[in-house]
């Protein structure tokens, strides 16, 4: 079994592993999100998929969409829990801007990456990246099945 980094663990809610496939990640930057008291609680309990989520930009302002946050069993009665609407990314000025001059290249687009906890706030990082064809997909499958082979015969010669 691989040891695991704890701390890490600790700290990541979700993973967007899809993304990593079907992207070349060219930049990786740190968002706050805005969320309401029943999205944090839901959030606690890891009930949150970033799978199908994609980033826009729409009037200056970068929002999350399609991101699903099920409401838990004892949310309050009184709010109509919505989990798949838009929320709104927290970044300043200068790093939207910086984002916006990359989306607008050809090809290029703002994906999620990781939704972690980060001193008692909740972050997520986001990726400017540009879409993987599909031979270079079948090129990192090979890469990654031929670096865990060479793995397993290095750990069997020095077992023997």
């Amino acid at each position: 079994m691989a040891k695991k980094n704890k701390k890490t663990n600790l700290n990541t809610i979700a993973v967007n592993k899809k993304a990593r496939h079907d992207y070349f990640i060219e930049q990786s930057i740190e968002a706050g999100l805005s969320l309401q008291g029943w999205e944090v609680k839901s959030l606690r309990e890891g009930k949150v998929q970033i799978k199908e989520a994609y980033v826009i930009l729409k009037n200056g302002e970068l929002f999350l969409f399609g991101s699903h946050i099920s409401p838990l069993n004892t949310a309050s009665t009184h709010i109509n829990a919505d989990p798949i609407r838009s929320r709104k990314l927290l970044l300043n000025r200068i790093e939207i801007n910086k984002i916006r001059d990359k989306v607008e290249q050809k090809g290029a687009t703002v994906v999620p990456l990781k939704l972690y906890w980060s001193a008692g706030k909740i972050k997520l990082e986001i990726g400017v990246a540009k879409g993987k064809k599909a031979y270079d997909k079948r090129q990192d499958i090979k890469e990654k099945d031929w670096k865990r082979d060479k793995q397993r015969s290095l750990k069997e010669s020095f077992k023997q």
